[in-house]
C-alpha cells in the first residue's frame, strides 16, 4: 500500500530519535540454529517425482517474485514462478502500488529535482548505519535501470505521485514534493482469460470509476473542495471511457500485478498456482548449493531442478500466529494485517533450513488500523485530517498523529512497552463536523457507519466527552484536559506537544480549506466518534540476510550458493525506517531485478 510521512522535527516526547527507532526494536541478526543435517533436502530425498527443470525458479508471483523472473527470461534463462495462492499478485496486487524509487527516469522527466547525491544522503539518514552502506547503493543504482527494464518488457508505464512527499523531508536530501511513482492506467483484456486469477484489491475502486493512488488524497476532500469534486469527477470521466471502449480499466496494484503478469506470458514464462513450496533442495554435503525446489503442484508433492539458482519473493509471515509470536512484541495479530493471507513465512523458514541467517524479524511496515469485522482498516488520511486526535489507555495523546504511520506504531509499542495496555489499543477521536466533511474508509460524508462496526467494538459513537470516556475506558476527567488543550492549540494553529504540521508529509492527507494549520481543527462539535486503533501492517519486514546481490547470507556472512531473496521474505534495506511510499515495492522489484541479473552474469 501507499503510505504516510512522519515529522521529524517532532519533540523527543512524540516520537522517538532516528537512532533510538532505529536501534530500540533490537533488529540483530539472527543466527539459523537448524542443525545441518536439517539445512535443506539433499537431491535425491523422498520428495516425489521431477516435475520438471528450469535455469531459475522463482518462489512467489508478488511485485519481486515476477519481476525477477521478467528479468531471468529476458536474459535468455528458463524461468518457472511457483505461487502458493490460487491467484498471482500476492500483496502488490491489494496494495496502492506506490513506488519509492529515486532518479527515476519518470520523475526525471516530470521535473523532480533528484540526484543521486541526494537520493544517497537521504536513504542513508532515514535508514542509519543498521543496513549495509553498498546494499543502500545497489538499490539506488539499479532502481532507475530495473523500472526502464520493466518498461521496455511489459505493458506498465508510470506516473509521478506530485506532492506525496518523502516520509523525512527534511533530512538531508528529502523532497517535500516527493519521488513516489505509481502504475498508470491497465486495460486488464491485455491478460485474457488470466485476469480472473488476478488477486483482488484490498479496497476495491468505487464501481464506474477509475481512481489512482494519488486521487484518494482529494477523494477524501470531495465535499469540502473544489479540487476534490473535479478529481472525483475525472475519475469518473475515465471510468465511463474506459467502459465505452469495452476496457476493463485496472490501477495501483492491480495494474502493477497485471502489467508484469502480462510481460511474463508475453516471455512464455509460466506461473503455476496453487504450487506451495515445501522445501529448497541443496547438493549433499556441508555449503552444497541450492539445486532446486519441492513444490506440492495441485496436490503432487515434486521436485523442480534450478540449474543456476533459487530466487524466494514469497512474501512475509503476517499471517503466521506462531512466528509473530516468536519474533515480535506482544500484543500483536494475524488479524490485524492486511497482506495477503498466503504469507505465512514458508520462504523465509526453507532459507533459515537452508542455513540462511535472518534479521528485522521482530518488524513490520506497521500502520495505525481499526480492527473491522471481517478485515481491518489501515488509517492513512483519516488520523491526519483536521479535526481528530489519538489517545492512548489514560486519554492523554502520545503522538503526532500525521507522523508516518510505520513511526506511530513503533511509538505505540515503545510505550506500551513501560505499561502493557497503556497504548494498545489507542483511539481516534473526531467529531460531527469532521464527520460532516471527509469521507471515513468508504463511507461518505454525514452517512451513519455500519452496525457491525459497533458491534464489534471498533467503534464508539456519544453525546458528551465525558460520555465517550466511559465508552473507550479512559479517565472523563484526563480526556477533558487532553481535548481542552488538543481545541486551544488548534485554533491556534500550532501543535507544541506533538509538532504536528511541522512537515510537508504532515500536510499531505490534509484539508487545504482548513487555517492557520490544515492538519488541525478543534474537536467540539457532537455526536463524538471514536475508534479502536490497533498495530496493523502491510506486511512483515524481516527475513533472509541478503548482500547487495541479493544472494542469501549465513550468519558468519558467507554465501548461501544458488540463493537469493527480495521482496518481504528478505531483510528489508529500509532497516527499521520507511523513506517515502512505495519504499516496500520499490525494493522489492529491485532486487528481483538484480538477483536475476547476477544469476545470468554468473
Amino acid at each position: 500500500m501507499t503510505a504516510s510521512p512522519a515529522s521529524p522535527s517532532s519533540s523527543p516526547s512524540a516520537l522517538p530519535s532516528r537512532r533510538t527507532v532505529l536501534a530500540g526494536a533490537g533488529a540483530g541478526v539472527v543466527a539459523a540454529t537448524v542443525p545441518p543435517a536439517a539445512a535443506a533436502r539433499a537431491a535425491g530425498a523422498q520428495d516425489g517425482p521431477s516435475l520438471g527443470e528450469y535455469d531459475v525458479v522463482v518462489v512467489g508471483s508478488g511485485a519481486a517474485g515476477m519481476t525477477a523472473a521478467l528479468t531471468a527470461a529476458k536474459r535468455g534463462l528458463s524461468v518457472l514462478v511457483v505461487e502458493k495462492a490460487p491467484t498471482f499478485g500476492g500483496s502488490a496486487a491489494r496494495s496502492g502500488a506506490g513506488i519509492w524509487l529515486p532518479n527515476n527516469s519518470v520523475i526525471l522527466g516530470a521535473g523532480v529535482p533528484d540526484t543521486p547525491q541526494k537520493a544517497a544522503s537521504y536513504l542513508s539518514a532515514v535508514v542509519g548505519p543498521e543496513v549495509p552502506a553498498d546494499r543502500q547503493a545497489a538499490f539506488l543504482a539499479n532502481g532507475p535501470r530495473m523500472l526502464d527494464f520493466v518498461m521496455a518488457n511489459s505493458p506498465l508505464r508510470f506516473r509521478f505521485m506530485e506532492g506525496y512527499s518523502d516520509y523525512y523531508p527534511n533530512l538531508p536530501g528529502g523532497l517535500p514534493n516527493g519521488r513516489s511513482i505509481e502504475p498508470d492506467q491497465i486495460d486488464g483484456n491485455v491478460l485474457g482469460a488470466e485476469l480472473a486469477r488476478l488477486n483482488p484489491a484490498y479496497m476495491p475502486v468505487p464501481a464506474g470509476m477509475v481512481v489512482f493512488s494519488q486521487d484518494y488524497k482529494w477523494l477524501n476532500l470531495a465535499a469540502v473542495n473544489a479540487k476534490g469534486l473535479a478529481v472525483s469527477t475525472e475519475c469518473l470521466a475515465r471510468g465511463t471511457k474506459a467502459a465505452l471502449l469495452g476496457q476493463k480499466p485496472l490501477t495501483m496494484g492491480q495494474a502493477l500485478a497485471a502489467g508484469l503478469r502480462a510481460g511474463l506470458q508475453r516471455a512464455g514464462v509460466p506461473v503455476w498456482l496453487n504450487s506451495p513450496l515445501v522445501d529448497l533442495v541443496r547438493e549433499a554435503g556441508t555449503g552444497g548449493p541450492v539445486t532446486g525446489v519441492v513444490v506440492e503442484k495441485e496436490g503432487v508433492r515434486g521436485t523442480v531442478r534450478a540449474r543456476r539458482g533459487v530466487v524466494i519473493g514469497s512474501g512475509g509471515f503476517e499471517h503466521n500466529a506462531q512466528m509473530r509470536a516468536q519474533y515480535q512484541q506482544q500484543p500483536i495479530g494475524t488479524q490485524w494485517s492486511v497482506g495477503a493471507k498466503e504469507n505465512t513465512g514458508d520462504g523465509i523458514r526453507a532459507g533459515q533450513r537452508a542455513g540462511a541467517a535472518l534479521a528485522l524479524m521482530e518488524d513490520a511496515w506497521w500502520g495505525p488500523s481499526i480492527p473491522l469485522p471481517g478485515e481491518p482498516y489501515f488509517c492513512l488520511a483519516e488520523r491526519t485530517l483536521p479535526g481528530g486526535l489519538i489517545v492512548n489507555g489514560n486519554g492523554a495523546r502520545f503522538v503526532n498523529e500525521a507522523a508516518p504511520y510505520s513511526d506511530v506504531v513503533h511509538v505505540m509499542y515503545e510505550k506500551d512497552r513501560g505499561a502493557t495496555g497503556s497504548h494498545i489499543p489507542a483511539w481516534l477521536i473526531v467529531d460531527q463536523n469532521y464527520r460532516n466533511k471527509y469521507l471515513f474508509k468508504d463511507v461518505l460524508p454525514t452517512i451513519v457507519f455500519p452496525d457491525s462496526w459497533y458491534e464489534a467494538g471498533a467503534a464508539k459513537k456519544a453525546w458528551t466527552w465525558d460520555a465517550l470516556a466511559g465508552q473507550i475506558g479512559v479517565p472523563a476527567a484526563a480526556l477533558r484536559a487532553t481535548l481542552n488543550r488538543f481545541n486551544a492549540q488548534a485554533w491556534n494553529g500550532t501543535d507544541s506537544d506533538f509538532h504536528r504540521g511541522d512537515t510537508a508529509y504532515d500536510h499531505y492527507y490534509t484539508d487545504p480549506g482548513v487555517t492557520p494549520n490544515s492538519c488541525l481543527a478543534p474537536v467540539w462539535a457532537p455526536p463524538f466518534h471514536a475508534f479502536k486503533i490497533v498495530p496493523g501492517d502491510l506486511g512483515t519486514k524481516g527475513g533472509i540476510v541478503t548482500d547487495a546481490r541479493a544472494r542469501a547470507l549465513r550468519a558468519d556472512g558467507s554465501v548461501i550458493r544458488g540463493l537469493y531473496a527480495a521482496g518481504n521474505a528478505s531483510a528489508a534495506v529500509m532497516g527499521h525506517s520507511y523513506a517515502g511510499a512505495g519504499s516496500t515495492i520499490g525494493p522489492a522489484m529491485t532486487f528481483g531485478y538484480v538477483a536475476a541479473n547476477d544469476i545470468a552474469d554468473a
